[in-house]
Parts: structure tokens; sequence; C-alpha cells
């Protein structure tokens, strides 16, 4: 059994203003995600610039802020938006969606691809890697929060909680959803794949380890499980995602059509 360390949320303090560890840990996510994508835009043959790296991280951060916080908002605490309205802008307090961040950066990356005459499914080719980076560093400061804990266990490795030892889902999703998604991902795409190929295999390896996740994870409090009692918003969100993914695996080997990131 591990003692939780009950983290102080705020990483630093300026006069008035408070810098949350899950505000930085975004942050961090963000610059990794530019670094990887800046990194990738030089391999060999890459029809990437690093100044279209900009411009994309870029527009990718405001949909997954602006996409997250909704996403959250409005499937897992419309009773908080309703008591309290401008909780929607306290991203800081913590509350963000991965499903409604995805929606986001699709949105956001398919106005990219449209302003500089790219394929759109060529630029989520490319940034198929990427959000592994920011999972990462999101699941980190859900654990720092103190939020997202996982079932009660009595394996070694659990955490004190509360008064009881629980399953640390946020740690097991930052090495599942992070860690190991990214390294198998960014190996995929080190070279030239069929269009679309790298962006299903993400979504079928995330919705994997998301619905397996949901299973160790405690559902959220204002919403319970949705049926059979296992059932969560979680897992619900994920099987479209599995789906889509799969579908563009069977795109990708049926078209068999050439990526346009590399030339």
């Amino acid at each position: 059994m591990l003692i939780y360390p009950e983290f102080d949320p705020v990483a630093l303090e300026l006069g008035p203003v408070k810098i949350h560890w899950y505000g930085l840990m975004y942050v961090i996510g963000f610059i990794a995600a530019w670094w990887l994508a800046r990194k990738r835009s030089k391999a060999p043959g890459s029809t990437w610039k690093p100044v279209d790296v900009d411009d994309l991280i870029f527009f990718a951060a405001l949909g997954v802020v602006v996409g997250g916080r909704l996403g959250w908002i409005f499937v897992y605490g419309f009773d908080r938006l309703l008591a309290d309205p401008l909780a929607i802008i306290r991203v800081w307090e913590g509350g963000m969606s991965f499903h409604g961040g995805l929606a986001g950066v699709m949105i956001a990356v398919a106005w990219f691809a449209h302003r500089r005459g790219r394929r759109v499914a060529d630029v989520f080719d490319f940034t198929a890697p990427l959000p592994a980076a920011g999972l990462f560093a999101g699941r980190i400061g859900n654990f720092i929060n103190g939020e997202l804990w996982g079932k009660p266990t009595d394996v070694p490795w659990g955490f004190l909680v509360g008064g009881d030892v629980r399953h640390a889902t946020q740690l097991y999703e930052a090495a599942l959803e992070g860690i190991l998604l990214f390294t198998i991902i960014w190996w995929f795409t080190s070279k030239p794949r069929l269009r679309l190929a790298p962006a299903g295999l993400f979504l079928v390896i995330y919705a994997a380890f998301r619905i397996f996740i949901e299973f160790l994870r405690l559902p959220d409090a204002n919403i319970g499980y949705l049926a059979f009692g296992w059932l969560t918003m979680g897992q619900l969100l994920s099987l479209p995602m599995m789906i889509a993914g799969l579908t563009m695996l069977a795109w990708a080997l049926r078209n068999k059509q050439r990526s346009g990131n590399y030339a």
C-alpha cells in the first residue's frame, strides 16, 4: 500500500496570481507536442515545415482547451454549470474531457488543413502521435489534483485515499494512453504509411485502453453507471472512437493511398 502525498494543487504563487499544477501540465503537454511535431517535420522526405507545425499546434491547442472544457461541462459537469456558470472558465480547477478535446482538435485540424491546402486525412495522420503527450501530462495533473481515482483494491501498489486503498487509475492511464500509446504510434509513423492508417490505429488503441481502464475506475458521481452495473460514460464515448478507427484502418487497407506527409 502506498500513501497518497496530498499535493498542493498550486505549483507557484506570484502575488495574486496562482499557477496550478493542472494547468501547468497542459502547458507541458502542448510544448512536448510542439517539439515532437517539429522533430517529425524534419524527417527525410517530410512535406512539413517548422512554421506549419507552429500554426498547427496553436490551433490544435485552442481546440483541446475549448473542446475539452465544453465536453466536460456538458457531459459530466452540467449540474455544476447551472449552479455556477463561471465554472466553465476555471479550467485550472480540473474538468477536461478527452473526447471533447478530440472533437475540438479535429475541428481545428480540419480548418488548418483547409487553409493550408492539405488533405485533412494527412494532417490527422501527422498529428496521430501527439495527443499521447498531452494525455500523459493531463493524467499526471489529475493525480496531483487527487481526482479520478479507481475502485478499492488490495494490490500492493494501491494508494490510501480517504480511508480506502484505491487503484491510481490516473497513473494507469498516463502509462497506457500516454507512454505506451505514444511509443506505438511514434514508431508506426516513423516511416510513410497508408493514408488514415496512423489516425485509425491511434483511435483503436486509445479506445481499447480507455475501455479497459474504465473497469477499474470509479464512474463520475453525478452520472454513475449507465447500464449493466458496469457501463460508464467513458466507455460509451470510446465505442464510436473504436468503430471510427477500425473504419479508417479498413479504408486505408482497401484504398492503399499514399500519405501526403512525405514527398
